[in-house]
């Protein structure tokens, strides 16, 4: 688990922190740039390249450099640490190929291996970064929490620095209601309970958007590399930062909500990353070369707010702290939870279900929130994703159908 915290550099430790994240990105980008390189057929070097041939190299490149030599070890040795992560994960088919770092993305970062925390009073900290010196932070977690962190990681994101401590996970909610929920995660409505609840994930206010809007056109104007693109960047980026961080809390204060009034909620199995694909280009069968309108504008429209809702974020972070099944979302939106009635006429509209078969009529969201439950009460031995499973009825399972039958 990762408590962030907002830390407060002072300017002459700004300015060290940025040459490690310098130094961090570019260890990072020749490192992955050497790996790029080597292959088994063309190797220019008789061993495999590893974090520890790398690190041996890096001691090397220090003696040489003085830019390098400025900076720390610790910090430079866990760029290489991360890459090697990055590569691991790559070949576990965790991750994707590593990518290099951009100086111009905005985000930097530097690994702490060894914390070292201090405390100030109730509501402040300090914490230790290597040739920085005691960096203070809000300290917005319970300190024995911040205290059993093993390590952490400085962050510079739209202007801001922050520290994620990495702490052992949480124990669960238990919150000893007897009570569960089946929940439809949605674009219109982000997240709909089988009892009527309807919620969305906060957006941009109205000033805010014309603002972002604004700047975006500003953006298209302007200079690559000139100072003022930079500026508009920076402010592109703070107003980004406000949105991440307001549909953040949403998220974290909906979850605990949940956790804190609910035994077990169903969740639908959604696969996010195949529904946000790009769809595939369609050949025009009479024209060679040529292709026909295959609706990428308008499936990219729907991508970019089904990623805003944070399902994944959502699911992940109630996953955490209560007990969470997963049930097939197939037809959950079209199924009479009365008559199970199958139809794509069932849904009229976004908001409005109405069965063809026995005339129930209910809000479409609801109608799919009440058919998750069911689906998890009518099949205990189906595993996360839907599918028959070897073993028995799992624990959560067995105390849904009794607090069910309660």
């Amino acid at each position: 688990m990762s408590l962030k915290q907002r830390l407060y550099p002072s300017e002459e430790q700004v300015a060290l922190m940025a040459m490690h994240a310098d130094h961090a990105r570019f260890i990072y980008n020749i490192a992955l740039e050497q790996r790029s390189l080597w292959t088994p057929a063309k190797r220019y070097s008789p061993h495999k390249i590893t974090y520890n041939t790398q690190a041996r190299e890096l001691t090397e490149l220090r003696k040489d450099t003085d830019w390098l030599r400025a900076g720390s070890t610790v910090v430079q040795q866990g760029a290489l640490r991360d890459l090697d992560i990055a590569f691991k994960r790559f070949f576990a088919r965790q991750g994707s190929y590593p990518q290099f770092k951009s100086a111009m993305s905005g985000k930097d970062g530097f690994a702490i291996r060894d914390v070292s925390l201090r405390r100030i009073n109730r509501k402040w900290a300090l914490i230790l970064i290597p040739k920085v010196g005691w960096v203070r932070f809000r300290l917005s977690y319970p300190w024995a929490e911040a205290k059993a962190a093993t390590s952490a990681r400085a962050t510079f994101r739209a202007g801001l620095w922050h520290v994620s401590l990495t702490t052992p996970p949480r124990a669960k909610v238990f919150a000893n209601t007897g009570r569960v929920v089946g929940i439809d995660r949605g674009v219109k409505n982000t997240v709909a309970t089988n009892e009527g609840n309807l919620d969305t994930i906060p957006g941009f206010s109205t000033g805010e958007q014309a603002r972002f809007l604004a700047l975006e056109r500003k953006l298209a104007t302007q200079t690559k590399g000139s100072n003022r693109r930079q500026g508009t960047l920076k402010a592109l980026a703070t107003l980004r930062g406000k949105l991440s961080n307001r549909r953040t809390d949403w998220v974290e204060q909906n979850t605990t909500s949940l956790a804190r009034s609910y035994d077990l909620a169903v969740l639908e199995n959604l696969q996010i990353s195949n529904m946000t694909r790009k769809p595939k280009p369609k050949k025009d069968p009479e024209k060679a070369g040529a292709y026909l309108p295959n609706g990428a504008a308008a499936k990219a429209g729907l991508n970019r707010v089904i990623l805003a809702s944070c399902w994944g974020m959502f699911a992940t972070r109630l996953e955490q702290k209560m007990n969470v099944i997963k049930v097939s979302p197939v037809n959950t939106s079209r199924e009479c939870r009365l008559c199970h009635h199958v139809s794509p006429k069932n849904r009229k509209s976004q908001a409005v279900f109405e069965c063809e078969s026995c005339g129930h009529e209910e809000h479409a969201d609801i109608n799919a929130a009440k058919n998750i439950l069911n689906r998890a009460l009518s099949t205990p031995t189906r595993g996360h994703s839907g599918a028959r499973a070897k073993k028995p009825a799992s624990t959560p399972i067995k105390h849904l159908q009794a607090a069910q039958a309660a």
